[in-house]
């Protein structure tokens, strides 16, 4: 069973900043880009790094989630002597069950799952980002540093530095500072919340810091401060390629757009392919009366209208005459003749009547915002659903 490294896929966040979208799913499991899941992303860059054991930590809604992933089998995850593994948080004998309190102590929890593969290195990911990272080669960096920890990084504005943990480097290269969302950031190196820690040192530290009744059980705030404090090496790994953490509505539905533009991240690469557990349906069509423009059309749509500049999932339907732009359709959602869906979000099987408008283009104010339709919902005929807004229930024309 012993294994060099394996990975632990932080995968149970609620994603309240996505609000209607994961009302009944978590947020790894949220459509993207017309074909995947987001959650494929770590895992395919797993596989494609030769990492073949990945537990994925859920907890918020995860049934959905972890009947997507199965045994691994669709990212070659399935081996014999490794895979896929959900791992939920859980009781032990004389404990009261609680869920996990923080990153960190998601991983306490698993302790013996991950003794029981006996690792050298443990690559500790997280399920909500967008991104083609080749892991083996961080690991190397990892070993020839002599680092208790290597944190990729990325370079953000100054202004972006304050949603983020940031690091100072050193003359030496090493990290010798960490600051977690500063007000008033020192630097614009970035962690992108994605670390590989040798494992002797990262179970002593989470021992530790369980042991801790004023600790919040999270790396940023408590493990690697306290590494650092202890004089431990980290290291940073400077990442170059596209990322993106799609936690907020905005994000999520710029990360889609960006999937309309293969410089930025290349899905046909056939040396790192994204896998994904995609559905069996027919081909998409695109009717005599169809206007189609720099969009993603997937598998079973059927559009008779227009689209331009969208990401259709599989299944969606634009009839003749609707009008679907800048926009993201996920599973399912059908347009009626005649409405218009513009800068927005359809969840999964939403339905927008016909004459229905769902969100407008930019008005270059601050209460603009792109517009949510949660799954299941229907737009009623004549319908308005006003920019920024979040749909949750059904709605009809007043």
């Amino acid at each position: 069973m012993k294994k060099e490294c394996i990975a632990m896929l932080l995968a149970g966040g609620q994603g309240s900043r996505l609000y209607a979208l994961t009302s009944n799913v978590a947020k790894p499991h949220i459509p993207f880009g017309g074909k995947y899941r987001i959650i494929d992303f770590p895992l395919s860059n797993c596989a494609n790094s030769g990492i073949d054991t990945v537990g994925v930590l859920t907890q918020y809604r995860p049934m959905k989630l972890n009947a997507y992933l199965g045994t691994g089998q669709p990212w070659d995850l399935s081996a014999d002597d490794g895979g896929v593994f959900i791992l939920p948080p859980y009781m032990s004998a004389g404990e009261k069950g609680n869920w996990f309190s923080g990153t960190a102590n998601a991983i306490y929890q698993n302790i013996d799952f991950i003794d029981v593969r006996d690792p050298e290195y443990v690559l500790i990911l997280s399920g909500d980002h967008i991104y083609k990272m080749d892991y083996a080669d961080m690991l190397r960096e990892h070993k020839e540093k002599g680092a208790a920890c290597t944190i990729a990084v990325i370079q953000v504005g100054m202004e972006e530095a304050k949603r983020f943990g940031i690091m100072n480097i050193g003359e030496d290269g090493y990290i010798d500072a960490f600051e977690e969302k500063p007000a008033h950031p020192k630097s614009d190196t970035a962690s992108m919340g994605i670390y590989i820690f040798t494992w002797k040192t990262l179970r002593q530290a989470l021992i530790e810091d369980n042991a801790d009744p004023d600790s919040q059980q999270d790396f940023g705030k408590n493990i690697i401060p306290k590494l650092l404090a202890a004089g431990e090496k980290l290291w940073p790994y400077r990442f170059q390629g596209y990322w993106r953490d799609v936690g907020t509505i905005t994000s999520l539905w710029d990360a889609n757009m960006d999937m309309l533009s293969p410089e930025l991240i290349d899905l046909y690469d056939p040396n790192w392919p994204i896998m994904s557990r995609s559905p069996i349906r027919p081909p998409h069509v695109a009717g005599e009366g169809a206007d189609i423009r720099h969009s993603i059309v997937t598998e079973g749509c059927i559009v008779d209208g227009t689209v331009f500049n969208s990401v259709l999932s599989n299944q969606v339907t634009v009839e003749r005459g609707a009008r679907v732009e800048y926009s993201v359709l996920m599973p399912g959602a059908h347009v009626e003749a005649g409405a218009e869906v513009r800068f927005a979000i359809l969840g999964e099987n939403v339905r927008v009547c016909k004459g229905a408008h769902v969100g407008t283009e930019p008005d270059g104010t601050e209460s603009w915002g792109v517009a949510t339709c949660g799954p299941d919902v229907t737009v009623g005929p004549g319908a308005m659903v006003a920019p920024g807004a979040m749909l949750y229930d059904d709605l009809v024309a007043t």
